[in-house]
């Protein structure tokens, strides 16, 4: 019985949280299809902006990453890429590709602890564009460094493997000017590139991944960032800014300590610690979510890759609830410590535990002659029925706000992957999860293997980041 409470229960609140967005969309359509970006663009009323771009052996997309970061529409803005000393020839490239040299008795601002710089370079023909090329230390000592050397007073955080759409920035920080006093950080939506046409820096033509792994993020995607992170956001609940692409207010990152070091699951880490600065100080804030502000990102497109991804997203998840389980419950923390904080617990971090205990426990009911097999079928069925109709909402969603994806074909294949995620995929992130939580045992802090691919066609190499 426990098992059928906690499905009826999480199912409840996953659909309360998709109906907040559905509550909030016809705004965000008006919002991404009738302000006028292209004014803002050329303002001088629009906040500065410092790009944070942390590289760690990103040798075959990052010229086409710093390519497309310097088009953006964007009156002022920075670009700061780190060099987390990489063993491949990201820092080459780069140097040779804008020629840029050594910065002689630069001046650090910040005082963010972070790994040694070896060195700061700059060509003054690409006047906003900083290279720092650091000790390896990690995605946050990377963050960190780049803060220490930002000159504006807002900050982006965007992965080496990614690709801004050109307006995302501006579309972000009209956000962040509706209410800059109390706006600390705004999350972008970030989306799945595989399969898309790229070109100079971006995508030209969106369509869905060829292969069966990225296909499944892409629908995974989908249902967290508009199925989920909206209605978070609505009732300032949200738990992450995405890694790949976030913008915050640099004071208040200063404020609380800056990116931890050695940290799986940076991005929810910085999120939870600035919940909690804002509502200890009695501040008022808000964490706020841009859907129209949209990152393109490269998925892992093998098993391999996307097993360490996800294992290393559960050990993060668990180390984070663990070290703010103060927060759990407690009224102090208002919608972070009374319904964020609880649902992640119950419904992220233990829920490889309900579900395969669930799942026995019903097995053992029918061998005992406990129960009927139609009915663990009924269960198995209702399971099915509403995790769907979520990923379908999701979908509704994005026809009604966004409609990115054009073609029938590429509709009438979600709706299929959305069915199919349930026969094997869904079950392969349960036990990530739960393996990712036995390395949290074993103490492994590492990142784990990703990949990199070039994004040009005519080019389709590979490389690996460890």
């Amino acid at each position: 019985m426990v098992a059928i409470y906690y499905v009826v229960f999480v199912n409840t609140l996953y659909f309360s949280i998709l109906a907040l967005s559905f509550r909030n969309i016809w705004t965000i359509f008006r919002r991404s299809h009738y302000s006028k970006y292209n004014t803002l663009s050329g303002s001088e009323l629009v906040p500065s902006v410092s790009l944070l771009v942390p590289a760690y052996n990103e040798e075959l997309t990052i010229i086409e990453n710093v390519n497309c970061l310097m088009t953006l529409n964007y009156p002022t803005y920075e670009v700061i890429v780190v060099n987390d000393g990489s063993s491949d020839a990201t820092l080459k490239i780069l140097l040779d590709e804008y020629r840029l040299k050594p910065v002689p008795n630069t001046k650090i601002r910040g005082k963010i602890a972070c790994q040694k710089i070896r060195g700061i370079y700059h060509n003054p023909e690409f006047p906003d564009l900083y290279v720092i090329d650091k000790e390896n230390g990690g995605k946050a000592d990377s963050l960190n460094a780049g803060i220490n050397l930002s000159h504006y007073p807002l900050i982006s955080s965007i992965d080496a493997d990614s690709l801004l759409e050109k307006d995302a920035l501006i579309r972000m920080a009209r956000m962040y000017m509706e209410n800059p006093e109390e706006t600390v950080a705004i999350g972008g939506d970030v989306r799945i590139a595989n399969g898309c046409k790229i070109e100079n820096g971006a995508v030209q033509d969106v369509s869905l991944p060829r292969k069966i792994w990225p296909m499944f993020q892409s629908i995974e995607y989908l249902k967290a960032f508009l199925g989920g992170r909206i209605g978070w956001s609505h009732m300032n609940g949200l738990i992450i800014v995405s890694g790949a692409f976030g913008m915050f207010r640099k004071d208040a990152v200063i404020a609380v300590g800056g990116y931890r070091d050695g940290y799986p699951g940076e991005d929810m880490n910085i999120i939870i610690k600035l919940h909690r600065y804002m509502l200890e100080n009695k501040l008022k804030y808000r964490v706020a979510f841009c859907p129209e502000a949209v990152c393109w990102t490269q998925a892992p497109d093998s098993y391999r890759i996307l097993s360490s991804q996800r294992k290393r997203w559960g050990r993060g998840n668990l180390k984070n609830m663990l070290e703010n389980r103060g927060m759990l419950f407690n009224p102090k923390y208002k919608v972070m410590g009374m319904v964020t904080m609880p649902y992640n617990v119950i419904f992220e971090a233990l829920n490889p535990y309900f579900r395969i205990t669930g799942l026995l426990a019903l097995a053992g009911y029918v061998l005992l002659d406990m129960t009927q097999w139609p009915i663990l079928l009924l269960f198995g069925l209702l399971n099915f029925v509403s995790g769907y109709l979520l990923s379908v909402g999701a979908l509704v969603l994005e026809e009604i706000a966004f409609k990115r994806y054009n073609k029938l074909s590429d509709l009438v294949k979600m709706l299929v992957y959305s069915a199919l995620k349930f026969v094997g995929y869904h079950q392969l992130g349960v036990l990530w999860r739960l393996q990712g939580h036995v390395q949290f045992l074993q103490n492994n802090n590492s990142w784990g293997t990703m990949t990199r691919q070039s994004w040009s066609e005519d080019e389709k190499k590979t490389s690996e980041a460890a």
